[in-house]
């Protein structure tokens, strides 16, 4: 039995709402980790956790120095908490830079990707590419001609724009009974997914699955 079932057999109302943000964290983290495209900004959960940090935060910078023993040792478990959290986002969030760096182009040309990524992140972007193709037409894009000089060409049949590749092989966890037969495109291949079940599949197969929570990576 996993974090999954223990809190699937618990009320929500008696799990602390930190205990579930940071379950919902991880989940974020290792499906984000593991799919080859940006997933969905999670905005709420993003903004509890970045007060919950803030707060954790104020509360050592007002309680160090305190030589009270009960006091300082409380500190310690806060602390070791804090960086815990730091970590979950820090990766997290390199974690998608990384892949918005990579499918930049594709990115900005999908509006569904597009809105996929936070304020802070769709400024990043358009501002790194900005500079980044001010970057190559200097050093080498105007010495070209017109035609030649897009980042985006698709003439002949061959894409410069680099997208996700969605036949990627996954871990994926079935998080409920999945009674409609997943079909892995190109194939014969037809399953049902029983919730704890576990599969190496294409994203494309799953990747419905996963956005609509039915289904975590591995």
């Amino acid at each position: 039995m996993d974090i999954d079932d223990i809190l699937a057999e618990v009320d929500g109302d008696v799990v602390p709402q930190e205990t579930r943000d940071l379950h919902d964290l991880t989940r974020a983290w290792i499906n984000e980790r593991s799919s080859p495209e940006v997933l969905p900004w999670p905005e709420s959960l993003m903004e509890r956790m970045m007060d919950r940090i803030r707060q954790q935060i104020d509360l050592v910078e007002t309680q160090t120095g305190d030589m009270d023993p009960k006091t300082n040792f409380r500190l310690i478990i806060i602390e070791t908490e804090l960086e815990r959290f730091k970590f979950l986002v820090r990766s997290f969030l390199r974690t998608r830079i990384a892949k918005i760096d990579k499918h930049a182009l594709y990115i900005l040309t999908n509006p569904s990707h597009k809105s996929r990524l936070s304020s802070s992140e769709l400024q990043y972007l358009t501002t790194h590419q900005s500079i980044l193709h001010a970057h190559y037409r200097s050093s080498f894009l105007s010495q070209f001609p017109a035609q030649l000089q897009r980042l985006d060409d698709t003439a002949g049949g061959i894409s410069m724009i680099e997208q996700p590749d969605m036949d990627k092989a996954v871990f994926v966890r079935a998080l409920r009974d999945i009674h409609e037969p997943v079909v892995v495109d190109g194939t014969d291949i037809a399953f049902e997914m029983g919730r704890g079940n576990i599969f190496v599949v294409r994203w494309s197969a799953v990747r419905e699955l996963v956005l609509a929570g039915d289904a975590e990576l591995m």
